[in-house]
């Protein structure tokens, strides 16, 4: 993100290209930006700016303390505790917490909430160092995707963990990537892109067995899996993991076919996106975005879109992104009353997992004849 005194600095743009390996199927990107970069004290991202992930994370606290019986003698150590929006339903539970978050900013909001906080990036020589045996349950939501090097992330979860302990992981499911042409969820924080079978590999070579596995409908369609140490028997394989490992292997994700195929669906939203918006300039048309989140800049990025001539703004309900600029684009970022006051006649809702939440705080631009537009899986005015 972009201030006003750094908008016409020079900026430097890095590739962005997915591998695959073609023997255990897991998808990559270079590291060609460091996490250390990108997961700064200057970090935008806030979980708490999301109704609907703040709900998520609290039917998932109270859901995993009845499964697990967790109570006042228990410890939850959350990876990636961000500004501490999961840990909270825990903590007012009565058990005991505790937060792993390498952006400081974020993590001085968890500890103002009275969560205690580590600020560091979490793998083998932490957990080893600080939380050994420590975890009755280790949570990291949407951060197993996002660490350079998930084998030694993978030790470290084998490390805090208790004997009886369980990891649950939620993650961007590759499938759902694949099938629902989510191209603009590629980009330099998450580094891996991730198939049940593929986690599976990854947790048994530390050490860890998955025993369970749910479909969620979270950032586009998510899997949470859980894992016990490999030594630990007293928690049954579901029969859910086979079932999901089945729907990859009818997708053919264990062959280059889907892979290869992907690149042209791109292509194709690029071009419907572009000339959607050219249309709308030629029709003397306003069109106004919302949310300010990465995957709005992949898809602005590789749609080669520049300055507010195709949009002229995109609107942010967290004060961390109001007043910047989306890199690459240097799309002005403001809050959401800028929409009620131009009244633009297209809203291009860029988060479009929150695509219903969003649509919903907006409706009111109905009265003056705002139409919505999301872009993936395809081009969809409403």
């Amino acid at each position: 993100m972009l201030t006003s005194e750094t908008l016409f600095a020079p900026e430097v743009y890095f590739p962005l290209v997915v591998e695959v390996c073609d023997r255990c199927f897991l998808a990559q990107v270079d590291e060609h930006k460091r996490a250390g970069d990108i997961f700064d004290s200057d970090y935008t991202y806030f979980s708490s700016f999301s109704r609907s992930w703040l709900d998520h994370a609290e039917r998932f606290a109270a859901a995993a303390t009845e499964r697990f019986g967790l109570g006042p003698q228990s410890q939850v150590i959350e990876v990636a505790s961000n500004d501490g929006y999961l840990l909270q339903y825990f903590k007012a539970r009565g058990i005991r917490t505790l937060g792993v978050e390498p952006t400081a900013n974020t993590a001085q909001v968890a500890i103002g909430k009275g969560i205690e906080t580590i600020v560091d990036f979490f793998g083998r020589e932490l957990a080893e160092q600080r939380l050994a045996g420590s975890a009755d349950l280790i949570v990291g939501n949407n951060v197993f995707a996002h660490v350079p090097d998930i084998n030694d992330f993978s030790a470290g979860l084998k490390a805090a963990l208790k004997p009886g302990g369980v990891v649950s992981l939620e993650f961007p499911h590759l499938l759902r990537l694949i099938e629902e042409n989510q191209f603009d969820t590629i980009y330099h924080e998450h580094f891996s892109y991730l198939s049940l079978a593929t986690a599976q590999r990854i947790l048994e070579a530390a050490g860890l067995r998955l025993f369970d596995v749910e479909e969620l409908p979270t950032h586009g369609g998510s899997l949470r899996i859980f894992a016990a140490h490999a030594e630990d028997e007293s928690k049954p394989r579901s029969a859910a993991i086979d079932a999901v490992i089945s729907k990859e292997e009818q997708a053919d994700l264990f062959t280059r076919r889907p892979y290869e195929s992907f690149q042209p669906r791109i292509d194709r939203i690029r071009a419907d996106f572009v000339r959607f918006l050219l249309d709308q300039r030629a029709a003397g048309r306003t069109v106004a975005g919302y949310g300010a989140a990465a995957k709005g800049n992949t898809l602005l990025n590789y749609c080669g879109i520049k300055g507010s001539d195709l949009i002229r703004f995109v609107a942010d309900v967290s004060p961390h992104k109001q007043g910047r600029f989306l890199p690459g684009s240097h799309i002005p970022v403001v809050g959401p009353d800028r929409i009620d006051a131009e009244k633009p006649d297209i809203i291009v809702i860029f988060p479009w997992n929150l695509r219903d939440e969003i649509a919903a705080q907006l409706e009111h631009g109905r009265d003056w004849g705002a139409r919505f537009v999301t872009a993936i899986p395809e081009l969809r005015v409403w």
